[in-house]
């Protein structure tokens, strides 16, 4: 047999090698692609069919039985139960306080970080990676005190203060989006006589909105899904979230499953509409801040 045919003879074996391969590869694609779909929705289910459902129907069918009877009983009880509408407007006035407080600072940070050189700048941005890296929770003593001590526990003003700060991806996105933005418009106006104040304001800032609703979208959501800080830093029940209003249906006696698995569905809508009317502009603004020239 020539050389030749030898090289003939053996690529076919490595294509099949290949193919066999790539089937390999895709089968176990799908197959974690499969489990994580289940792990994310299976439990949705449980709690979409449990909220239908009447206690003495949920002790006595599996979780996965569909409801007998879809009525909406146990909405209208676990919103009067859990004052919803309270838990509504002071979730919004902390989302929305907050949100507006960190998208200046965070720009106003990452401004001074682009745009200045000083003595402790990289002093500064590795205070912001300790600051990601170390857990939340092992100085949250130390922030409890403070709070406590400024006279801001168990008001609105204390969850406020604690989102209103910016974080490490907070910042490196914004300063993606200052690298694409050129130097020489600032430089024009200090010629004309602005200060750095009006720049950011009348220039910078405006060319950073894609990246601003991006992350202000972001952000929203995770103040309206966040139950740890509501809960420690506002224990009343007139300053009650939508995500600590469901502590209304855990007792030390009984737990009321299908009410709680009802205003766990109402506390999800308001998140799931903010998601699907605004997610354009979240993965708009990521890509604008990759590709921008």
């Amino acid at each position: 047999m020539s050389l030749s045919q030898a090289e003939i003879a053996i690529k076919p074996s490595k294509l099949e090698k290949a193919g066999v391969l790539s089937f390999l590869g895709k089968t176990l694609y799908y197959v974690i692609l499969t489990i994580v779909t289940l792990i994310i929705f299976v439990p949705l289910f449980v709690v979409v069919f449990a909220a239908f459902k009447t206690s003495p129907e949920l002790a006595a069918t599996s979780p996965f039985a569909l409801p007998k009877s879809w009525s909406f009983h146990n909405f209208a009880v676990a919103f009067e139960k859990a004052n919803m509408l309270v838990g509504l407007i002071n979730s919004l006035s902390v989302t929305v306080s907050s949100v507006i407080i960190n998208a200046i600072l965070g720009a106003m940070t990452a401004f001074v970080l682009n745009r200045f050189n000083f003595r402790f700048k990289k002093t500064i941005f590795l205070l912001f990676i300790v600051a990601s890296v170390v857990p939340a929770y092992t100085t949250e003593v130390a922030r409890f005190q403070t709070i406590k001590s400024l006279g801001l526990y168990n008001t609105l003003f204390a969850p406020l203060i604690i989102y209103a700060g910016t974080d490490l991806m907070q910042i490196f996105i914004y300063l993606q989006f200052i690298e694409k933005i050129s130097k020489q418009l600032d430089e024009s106006a200090l010629l004309d006589g602005a200060s750095y104040f009006r720049i950011f304001r009348s220039i910078l800032f405006p060319l950073l909105l894609p990246a601003t609703a991006t992350l202000a979208i972001i952000k929203a959501v995770d103040i309206m899904n966040d139950m740890y800080i509501p809960y420690l830093y506002m224990p009343s029940k007139k300053l009650s979230t939508l995500s600590t209003a469901l502590m209304t249906f855990v007792g030390e006696r009984a737990t009321y499953w299908n009410e709680l698995a009802a205003a766990i569905i109402l506390v999800m809508l308001p998140t799931i509409l903010i998601y699907l009317v605004l997610r354009k502009f979240i993965f708009a603004g990521l890509m604008d801040g990759a590709m921008k020239e």
